[in-house]
C-alpha cells in the first residue's frame, strides 16, 4: 500500500532522515519508534507531504507521491493526525470536523460521516457548538481523530497521540486507533510510548539518529535485547550490536 524507498529529508543544512525506507500493507497496524529527534515525525511529514525529501521515493497504491502536494496526497486517501493535536481553537468542534472533509462533494456521506464520528465519540456531539480550544486535552485527541476520519481515509498517520494527555485517557486514545484499524482502515503511528506501540502493533520500525536500524514484527522488537534496554527499561539486558 505505502513503499517509502532511501528517503533523505533536510531542515535547512541538516539532514534529518538517512536513506529511511519502510512499508506498510493493507490493512496493517505499524508503527515508529525511537528516541526524539530521531526522526520519526520527520518521516509523517515526508509522507503527507509537508516536508518533501530531497531524495528517494514514496509510493501509495502504486502511484508515485514524492513531490505530491499535501491536498493531492489527501485526496488520494492519506489522513494525517500531528502531533500536539493542532486544532483550530476559535473554531467548534462541527467546524473543526467540516475542515477534515473539506476537499469532498458527497453531502450525504459527509452528514452521515459527522453522525458516526458523534456515534464514537459522544462527548463530542454534545459540544458540537463549543469552540474546540474549550475541550479538554483528552476531547481535543478525541476531535483531532474526529477530523481525520472525516476525510475518509484510506491509510490514517497518527503522530505521537499520547502526548500530553491525562493518563485516563491515554489508554482510551489507543483504544480508538485499534478500533479504526480493526475496521480496516490501515495505520501508521508514531508513539513515544514504546511498549505501547509495540503492544498494539502488526509490525514496527525503529529510528535512531534517521535511520531505520532495526525492523520486524512487534514481538521479535519486544525480545529484542537493544531494544529491551534502551527503549522499554528493562534491566540486565545485554545490549544488541
Amino acid at each position: 500500500m505505502l513503499e517509502v524507498e532511501d528517503i533523505e529529508c533536510r531542515y535547512g543544512s541538516v539532514n534529518v532522515l538517512h536513506k529511511v525506507s519502510l512499508q506498510v500493507k493493507q490493512g496493517e497496524f505499524v508503527t515508529l519508534i525511537g528516541a526524539n529527534g530521531a526522526g520519526k515525525s520527520t518521516t509523517l511529514k515526508a509522507i503527507s507531504g509537508l516536508l518533501p525529501p530531497i531524495s528517494g521515493r514514496i509510493t501509495f497504491l502504486g502511484e508515485d507521491i514524492t513531490n505530491a502536494s499535501p491536498r493531492r496526497i489527501l485526496e488520494m486517501g492519506i489522513a494525517h493526525c500531528p502531533e500536539g493535536r493542532k486544532i483550530f481553537p476559535y473554531m467548534t468542534v462541527q467546524e473543526n470536523l467540516e475542515i477534515g472533509c473539506y476537499r469532498r462533494t458527497d453531502w450525504k456521506q459527509m452528514a452521515d460521516d459527522m453522525d458516526a464520528v458523534f456515534d464514537r465519540f459522544p462527548v463530542l456531539g454534545e459540544r458540537r457548538n463549543q469552540a474546540g480550544g474549550t475541550l479538554s486535552g483528552g476531547e481535543q485527541q478525541m476531535l483531532a481523530i474526529g477530523r481525520a476520519l472525516m476525510s475518509r481515509p484510506k491509510l490514517v498517520l497518527f503522530d505521537e497521540p499520547s502526548l500530553g494527555l491525562a493518563p485516563n485517557n491515554v489508554q482510551k486514545t489507543f483504544d480508538y486507533i485499534m478500533e479504526i484499524n480493526g475496521q480496516g482502515t490501515t495505520v501508521l503511528m508514531v508513539e513515544q510510548n514504546a511498549y505501547a506501540a509495540l503492544e498494539m502493533c502488526d509490525r514496527s520500525y525503529l529510528l535512531e539518529t534517521g535511520h531505520v536500524t532495526l525492523h520486524g514484527s512487534s514481538e521479535e522488537l519486544i525480545q529484542n535485547p537493544h531494544v529491551r534496554h534502551a527503549y522499554l527499561g528493562v534491566e540486565g539486558e545485554d545490549e544488541a550490536a
